[in-house]
């Protein structure tokens, strides 16, 4: 009576078991590849959307009308107002001591004056600012190229590591057959 187990040629099951492993192997390398890829594509989308925003922000602030924002506004409301009370006092001084039409007028003038060289402050001040922002700007959009860049580089070494994964399985399968 012949037993059983004769019937199994356990050289064939450690072909088998390799086969196994190889198509495992394969598989891993495929899977990691495939949710490597899919993570990247994420990081790609969030930093293509950083680039979005920052490119909005710059459109924003760099055509921001300086002589609009809340601080210009103050110091020409401030100017105006003190033009206003020197202005004041100078018609009153001329109705108490006499004074001529040309020392008003003198008056005046040199009052336009303070608010032409406020106005240009701000235009300065407003032309600092935008080079600040252009500068801030290109910084960023730097970095977010670099981060670009380097997730391109990433996705190409991944894709080197997987091909060489699923090859290193293919060639321990064939190795056994």
């Amino acid at each position: 009576m012949q037993n059983k187990f004769n019937l199994i040629n356990f050289n064939d099951m450690g072909v088998i078991g390799s086969a196994i492993g190889g198509a495992l192997g394969i598989g891993a390398s495929i899977f990691g590849g495939i949710s490597a890829s899919k993570a990247m594509k994420k990081v790609k989308r969030n930093i293509e959307g950083q680039m979005k925003e920052n490119q909005n922000w710059y459109d924003r602030r760099y055509n921001e009308d300086a002589t609009q924002r809340a601080d210009a506004q103050r110091i020409l409301t401030m100017t105006n107002e003190n033009i206003r009370q020197r202005n004041q006092a100078a018609a009153g001084s001329a109705a108490v001591m006499g004074s001529s039409e040309e020392s008003i007028a003198a008056a005046k003038a040199a009052n336009n004056q303070a608010l032409a060289d406020a106005t240009s402050q701000i235009a300065v001040n407003g032309e600092r600012r935008k080079d600040q922002i252009e500068s801030q700007y290109m910084q960023t959009k730097q970095e977010l190229n670099d981060k670009l860049n380097n997730l391109e580089q990433a996705k190409a070494q991944n894709t080197a590591q997987a091909v060489q994964g699923v090859a290193q399985a293919g060639s321990a399968m064939a190795s056994v057959f």
